[in-house]
């Protein structure tokens, strides 16, 4: 089920990030997602944010949105491979006709999800590639 994030969610959420990073950033060092906690954590508590809870409860992934542009998309490890990314990102396509997001160009994963999820590469520049998704005009 995917719901509003609750406060209560912060630290489920703030597990999930750092995890899904470290998974995620092989390249980029433990410490720099570490010492950005703090501000991540801060930033997600003024987010819109939606969570993917299992049928316990538990938060399995969320995504954060700052007007259009997606701040976020985790999945927690063990709930990987399940759709939940797809969920997510379907729910905020639903309420917005353009989304936008930075990757990392060394995170071909990330980079294939959100291509096979109709986003396009539209600027490159110092490793990272903005993508950018627009509704199709059902006309």
């Amino acid at each position: 089920m995917i719901r509003k994030f609750l406060p209560t969610d912060i630290d489920d959420v703030m597990t999930i990030w750092l995890q899904g990073n470290l998974d995620a950033h092989p390249f980029i060092s433990p410490h720099y997602w570490r010492k950005n906690l703090p501000a991540v954590r801060a930033a997600v508590l003024q987010a819109s944010v939606y969570c993917y809870v299992d049928k316990d409860g538990r938060v399995c992934g969320f995504i954060g949105m700052q007007d259009d542009y997606i701040a976020g998309l985790f999945v927690a490890r063990h709930a990987r491979g399940h759709r939940i990314g797809t969920a997510l990102l379907t729910t905020v396509k639903e309420s917005h006709t353009t989304l936008i997001l930075d990757v990392y160009l060394r995170n071909s994963a990330a980079l294939r999800f959100y291509r096979q999820h109709g986003f396009v590469v539209t600027n490159q520049e110092d490793g990272e590639a903005r993508m950018t998704w627009q509704a199709k005009n059902n006309l």
